[in-house]
């Protein structure tokens, strides 16, 4: 097994394994059903990494709030799953990679190849989708209301259907009243060759049901494709076409990434190690080695501008003197470039009564501007600010495009003390407690179209919305939901991996691997008739389980 390293991401440890000695770096960012310790011993996820780790060195990681990683105070935002990505890359030592995103880690890799084409020589997108056919309160809602709604709203061609949409609602259940009972990977997973009871210790190992239940609901709200177009790496999308996730989701994101391949696999499994492992390991290893070398472009980048600027200035300045004025904004500017760094953004440039940042994601740039204004009011002075996110051009030091346009256009409608954003800004920042008010439609001079613009709540999310809710729901650590027996499973996993992997898939390759493979436990005169984890646990507990029986010999 490889070896548990952990990677700093802010205060956070994140747990990542390297495997393979491939001339490819691969970084997958997974599902939050991922315990790194737990999927080395299970035999498909074994198998299908061994393939790629032929010609790929692979880096894979629990996400923050699960498996072997720090817990999390709350759900986490698609710019902090992003981060992520970066702190264990950054730690790896892994420069420039092909990114492959699986299921609920697809939205992330998206955002993640649009804002750092640098980092991602290809993307790969298992699973996954760019905005969720369903959100969360439509899995408890009648499945011909909701595909009535979603056809009015996003058209015969990529709405689900009513077969679609009644598979899909038990995930709901599942992960809200049943998580840890193994249901919710038998949705998902319904070829997997293991027994219930191994599937529930998955489920406990990976998250707790806080975490599940928040995991799930912000997935289902994300909405990330006003970004596709804006990705220039090469992509490939992979999809089994009877996937309890809608396939409709991954056939919007292969047409509105430019070039994107969409690959379409007979099957009905989740995962990629379960639906024709094969073929999808044929084609991920022609396409990255088809297009690692490949020259790319990466003058455009996508960003989240941010522009400040000082209310009615002339006045002040007059009010104040030239001596004192010229203090103030020393201060100010000096502000501008701290809080900018803190919130992992820069300062581009100062626009006199002002200043433009660009940051990787949304939330980060709101954050900011929301501790600009109070340091503002600090210094007597008082800013309005305007956030876009889009495609930029970069020129060195500075920043162009139109994206840069909209964003000072946006600026310039805020009123004093506001922070005026474009409303795709909204979709991106799900589950970060951030609220907004209705600032309706607008023309921007000399922008095409008619704009829908919000305003940050400086009080957060209005209590009752969805938002508020999720950023409210409890994320504890997956531990707190464990067993005594899981944890022995955990400590077996780490200490003598060997005793469970391959046990357990069915009754008679339980007793078949458990003669092969553990003739010290057979010394100890034990037989396992139920699975070969359960034999572990015994050994472990040094008790004696149902379906554990002692032979004489």
């Amino acid at each position: 097994m490889a070896q548990t390293k952990y990677a700093r991401c802010g205060d956070l440890s994140l747990a990542y394994h390297v495997i393979g000695q491939g001339n490819i770096d691969l970084v997958i960012a997974n599902s939050f059903i991922s315990h790194l310790e737990l999927d080395a011993i299970a035999s498909e996820i074994k198998a299908w990494y061994d393939r790629m780790g032929s010609y790929c060195r692979i880096l894979v990681f629990d996400k923050a709030g699960v498996g072997l990683s720090d817990p999390v105070p709350k759900v986490r935002s698609i710019d902090d799953r992003a981060a992520e990505i970066e702190a264990v890359m950054d730690a790896a030592g892994f420069g420039a990679a092909v990114l492959m995103g699986i299921s609920e880690g697809g939205p992330a890799s998206i955002l993640f190849a649009a804002t750092r084409p640098d980092r991602v020589k290809a993307l790969i997108l298992t699973g996954t989708f760019a905005r969720s056919p369903v959100d969360w309160d439509d899995l408890f809602r009648d499945p011909a209301e909701v595909v009535a709604r979603l056809r009015a709203t996003m058209g015969d061609a990529y709405a689900p259907s009513l077969e679609q949409v009644a598979r899909i609602q038990p995930i709901g259940r599942a992960v809200q009243s049943h998580w840890g009972t193994g249901e919710a990977i038998q949705i998902l997973l319904p070829s997997s060759p293991y027994p219930r009871a191994q599937l529930a210790t998955a489920e406990r190992m990976s998250a707790s049901p806080g975490m599940a239940r928040a995991t799930v609901e912000a997935a289902l709200r994300i909405d990330v494709r006003s970004v596709l177009p804006t990705i220039s790496v090469p992509t490939l999308v992979i999809h089994a076409i009877d996937d309890v996730v809608p396939i409709q989701g991954a056939r919007y994101v292969a047409d509105h990434i430019p070039g994107a391949r969409l690959m379409e696999i007979e099957g009905h499994d989740h995962a990629p190690w379960i639906s024709d492992p094969d073929r999808i390991s044929n084609a991920i290893e022609e396409f990255v080695t088809g297009t690692y070398g490949a020259p790319r472009q990466t003058q455009r980048a996508l960003k989240t501008v941010l522009f400040t600027d000082m209310v009615e200035s002339t006045a002040r300045a007059a009010a104040m003197g030239d001596e004192r004025w010229r203090v103030v904004l020393e201060r100010f500017d000096q502000a501008t470039t701290t809080l900018a760094a803190r919130f992992g953004g820069t300062v581009v440039k100062s626009t006199g009564d002002g200043h433009l940042a660009t940051f990787e994601g949304p939330t980060h740039a709101i954050r900011c501007a929301e501790a600009l204004l109070r340091d503002a009011e600090s210094l007597g002075i008082e800013i309005r600010a305007g956030i876009h996110t889009g495609e930029c051009e970069l020129m060195g030091d500075d920043l162009g495009g139109i994206a840069v346009h909209i964003a000072a256009r946006i600026m310039s409608l805020a009123g004093p003390g506001e922070i005026l954003v474009s409303s795709s800004l909204r979709d991106l920042v799900v589950g970060s407690g951030i609220g907004f008010d209705e600032r309706g439609l607008h023309e921007l001079k000399g922008v095409p179209g008619e704009w829908h613009l919000l305003a940050v709540d400086p009080q957060g999310a209005h209590p009752g919305t969805n938002e508020a809710t999720l950023a409210s729901l409890p994320t504890p650590s997956a531990r707190s939901a464990m067993r005594r027996s899981d944890r022995a499973v955990a400590s077996a996993a780490r200490h003598a991996p060997w005793l469970l992997r391959g046990l357990g898939a069915s009754p008679h390759r339980a007793v078949a691997a458990d003669q092969a493979v553990s003739p010290a436990l057979h010394r100890l005169g034990l037989v396992f008739n139920m699975s070969g984890i359960a034999g572990v646990r015994a050994v472990l507990t040094g008790r004696e389980l149902p379906g554990i029986r002692e032979v004489t010999r």
